[in-house]
């Protein structure tokens, strides 16, 4: 993973703001670092190689046109791309039609839960090794969530439901729900760590 320089501004703040300051060469230098991430999140939503890269020529599109508005505050650079894809893919997904076929394997999916589905990411464009290892380090996080607390997470993130949603697709308790969601994201939270700090 990329040093941090001195003051605290990451490599990826430092690629931003040259895009924010019309420079295409950082917009590469982005693409280079994290297509390959993109690539495997958009994916495992969308489920079709062509749809995952039309996904993240618009998000790449997106970060270059919004640079400037990048606020390291809100979080890092790698969560801000992140966000882009999961949008960009689920609005891909609603607007051809394939949300209802999305929610439907997300809740019958088995023990493994996403595992599989980030695993076969695998034939994404080659990133090299940090991609391998995000994805290693994403997988075995989401396998040792409690299969009812991935679930949640997987309808939420993967299938965009909101927490009413999913607990009229689960016949569940909103309040169940909710509380399976907060744990399980704490869980991810406290095992991503080492990656997300080590992106920012």
């Amino acid at each position: 993973m990329p040093d941090r320089p001195a003051g605290g501004i990451t490599p990826d703040r430092v690629l931003v703001e040259r895009m924010a300051a019309g420079d295409e060469r950082a917009l590469g230098e982005l693409y280079d670092h994290h297509g390959g991430t993109a690539y495997a999140v958009a994916v495992t939503i969308v489920g079709e190689r062509a749809d995952a890269e039309e996904v993240v020529a618009d998000v790449f599109g997106q970060m270059w046109r919004t640079a400037e508005q990048f606020d390291p505050s809100r979080g890092s650079v790698v969560a801000w791309l992140a966000a882009i894809t999961r949008t960009r893919a689920l609005d891909l997904l609603r607007a051809r039609g394939r949300r209802a076929r999305t929610i439907e394997r997300a809740a019958s999916m088995s023990d493994e839960g996403l595992a599989a589905p980030i695993a076969a990411a695998g034939n994404a464009p080659d990133r090299g090794p940090e991609l391998d290892e995000a994805r290693r380090l994403v997988r075995r996080s989401l396998a040792e969530l409690p299969a009812p607390q991935r679930r949640v997470i997987e309808l939420a993130y993967f299938g965009g439901l909101s927490q009413s949603e999913i607990a009229a697709e689960l016949q569940e308790p909103l309040g169940t729900v909710k509380t399976r969601m907060r744990a399980g994201l704490e869980k991810l939270r406290a095992s991503l760590g080492p990656l997300l700090e080590g992106a920012a």
